[in-house]
C-alpha cells in the first residue's frame, strides 16, 4: 500500500506512511491480498514436492535428480501460483491506488470495474512477466527448502 502510494504521488516513505497510516485506509486491499498469498503459498509450497516426487517415480531415467524434476515442477507451481492469484492481485493493485476510493471501492465493486472496462483478460494484465518471476521465485524457494530443511532439522532428514 505504501509502495504504490509513493509510485503514484512521491514522497518519502516516512511521509507516505503517516498520511495513510489510519483505520480507514491502511487495510485497503487487504481481502485482495490475503486471496493472493494463500494461494501462492499453495503454488510455491505444495506444488513442485508433489511434481517433482510424481516426474522421478514416473520418468525416472529422465528425471534422475530432484535437480532435473525441480525445473518443470517450479514451472508448474509459478502456474498455478501465478494465473489462480492473479485477479485478486489485480483488485488489490486496483485498490490500493486509488486509496481515495474515487474509482474503485470495495473487493466486489473494484472487481465489477475491472470487468465492466476490460472484459476478463483485464484482471491478467501483466500476468506474462508475472508468471515468470513466480517460476524463478518458487525453483529458488523449492531449492533453500531442499538445502536448508536438513540443517534446520537433521532428525527429519536422517
Amino acid at each position: 500500500l505504501i509502495m504504490i502510494q509513493q509510485q503514484r504521488k512521491g514522497g518519502s516513505l516516512l511521509s507516505t506512511a503517516a498520511s495513510i497510516a489510519n483505520p480507514s485506509t491502511i487495510g485497503r486491499g487487504f481481502v485482495g491480498a490475503a486471496i493472493r498469498e494463500g494461494l501462492w503459498c499453495c503454488g510455491y509450497l505444495s506444488i513442485p514436492p508433489i511434481v517433482r516426487r510424481n516426474l522421478r517415480e514416473s520418468f525416472p531415467d529422465t528425471f534422475d535428480s530432484d535437480n532435473k524434476a525441480r525445473i518443470p515442477a517450479s514451472l508448474l507451481g509459478g502456474l498455478f501460483a501465478c494465473y489462480l492469484t492473479h485477479p485478486a492481485d489485480t483488485i488489490k493493485t486496483c485498490m490500493q491506488g486509488d486509496i481515495e476510493r474515487q474509482k474503485y471501492g470495495s473487493f466486489l465493486q473494484t472487481a465489477k470495474t475491472v470487468m465492466g472496462e476490460s472484459g476478463f483478460t483485464g484482471f491478467y494484465r501483466g500476468a506474462t512477466f508475472r508468471y515468470g518471476r513466480m517460476c524463478c521465485a518458487v525453483f529458488m524457494m523449492d531449492y533453500l527448502q531442499a538445502l536448508v530443511g536438513p540443517l534446520l532439522y537433521p532428525a527429519k532428514f536422517a
